[in-house]
């Protein structure tokens, strides 16, 4: 897709910059120490600790021995992203140093931050075992918000989860439907948690498509994705909100390149390379799953 840059009078200092928030699951990026590399390397390595329980004591023979087992699981990451521009030198001058000054804080607010959002709370919503609510539902109004995270943090008390390091992620409009009520049951039940974390619809999805960034429409059934980004996928709902235990959830950038290739470097062109990768995994501790609640519409 060719570059569409509108130029600019030399005193022209403002960018109409797009309405977007920065990532909002950061805080759930993990301890680079959990984790140890594998035997390839698209691969790390996640312990897995189990243990006896306790068995009755004998006063003449003493204590039953018991084991104890320290394994490593394998896991593969599943994220691999990347996008690179090209801007000439003079239509970055013309623009006032905007064109290419701008675009990769621009290109990481949004679209890098957004997709980052929506792969990690889809890639956590499919995940066999966690624990979700037993059919989707619009939720109408505060009192019905109310009802639906309650039930969640009682089915995370119930599975024995920590009470401390959970996490709500919600959407702004079943956030604001909880606020309005002001009474003592809403703020203590928001109370409860660690941070509450708004989550614009657009990236709460319990499926999402990663567009390939390539125009497959002249191929039979295919389409033109060659704007790359990510949608809702066909078969994915719209997440009311989730219940996250972090010590459940692994979530690991392995490498991010954001390289910058000037015009005098740049063999091809005479214009500046913006290149940007993101290699990572999102996944749910296999032992932790029931750290997750999800509630969804139908």
């Amino acid at each position: 897709m060719a570059n569409a840059i509108t130029l600019a009078k030399n005193y022209t200092s403002l960018l109409d910059e797009v309405y977007k928030n920065a990532a909002t699951t950061s805080v759930l990026d993990s301890d680079p120490a959990t984790a140890r590399a594998g035997a390839n390397a698209n691969e790390i390595l996640i312990p897995k600790l189990s243990m006896d329980g306790l068995a009755d004591y004998d006063r003449n023979s003493g204590y039953v021995k018991g084991d104890v087992t320290l394994a490593w699981e394998t896991v593969k990451f599943n994220y691999d992203r990347g996008r690179m521009f090209e801007v000439d030198s003079q239509d970055n001058e013309e623009t006032v140093q905007l064109a290419f000054g701008r675009l990769a804080s621009e290109f990481v607010r949004t679209k890098v931050a957004p997709e980052g959002d929506a792969f990690t709370f889809a890639q956590i919503a499919g995940t066999n075992g966690i624990s979700t609510v037993a059919a989707g539902a619009t939720l109408a109004d505060g009192a019905a918000v109310m009802a639906a995270v309650k039930a969640g943090i009682d089915r995370m008390d119930e599975d024995e989860v920590p009470g401390e390091s959970r996490y709500l992620f919600i959407t702004p409009t079943n956030l604001s439907s909880i606020k309005a009520m002001d009474t003592t049951k809403s703020r203590e039940l928001l109370d409860g948690f660690a941070q509450i974390i708004k989550v614009p619809q657009t990236r709460f999805y319990t499926k999402i498509e990663l567009l390939n960034g390539k125009d497959n429409s002249g191929t039979s059934g295919g389409k033109d994705e060659s704007a790359g980004h990510y949608a809702k996928a066909a078969d994915g709902k719209d997440i009311n909100f989730m219940i996250i235990h972090k010590p459940a959830i692994l979530k690991h950038n392995k490498h991010i390149a954001s390289d910058i290739i000037t015009p005098e470097a740049n063999q091809h062109s005479d214009g500046y390379i913006q290149k940007y990768r993101k290699y990572g995994l999102v996944d749910v501790y296999e032992n932790k799953a029931a750290g997750v609640y999800l509630h969804h519409k139908a």
